[in-house]
């Protein structure tokens, strides 16, 4: 084998190894917890699941806002943005080093880049009608009896 061949095969190599959407994957496995268990979550976009905790595939590039119910408790709803992660700066730079500046526009267009936060999305739930602690007694302004 030459060392043209090795060379070109060091290169390829180094040049999808850099590549976010090959190597991230343009999803992310996102995790939904509520406390207590047993919510429905629902978002603005495509994703759902009938009851937590549930762990859903996410399009890399998604931002959405997570909603959780419970019969006897009140909605809560969590924004879901997405950041450049650690790993996902990583390729862009191995991109741009080897080259491939079609892979960063590549890893730019599918999100391959990024992590979604928080991750896993937990919520704690309130009770419905829990406004507040009880009062016992005579109420304000009112003589006692």
């Amino acid at each position: 084998m030459s060392i043209k061949m090795i060379s070109a095969a060091a290169l390829v190599a180094v040049g999808l190894g850099a590549c976010g959407s090959i190597v991230r994957g343009t999803t992310e496995q996102v995790s939904f917890v509520s406390v207590p268990s047993g919510a429905a979550m629902t978002t603005d976009k495509k994703y759902g699941c009938p009851i937590t905790p549930c762990t859903l595939e996410v399009d890399r590039s998604d931002e959405f806002v997570a909603t959780f119910t419970k019969p006897g408790y009140i909605p809560e709803s969590i924004p879901v943005r997405t950041k450049v992660a650690g790993r996902g700066a990583a390729s862009v730079a191995g991109n741009v080093l080897a080259g491939g500046i079609i892979g960063v526009g590549v890893d730019a267009y599918t999100g391959a880049a990024l992590d979604h936060e928080p991750n896993p999305v937990i919520v704690t739930m309130r009770p419905a009608g829990s406004a507040g602690p009880r009062r016992r007694g005579p109420a304000p302004n009112q003589p006692g009896i």
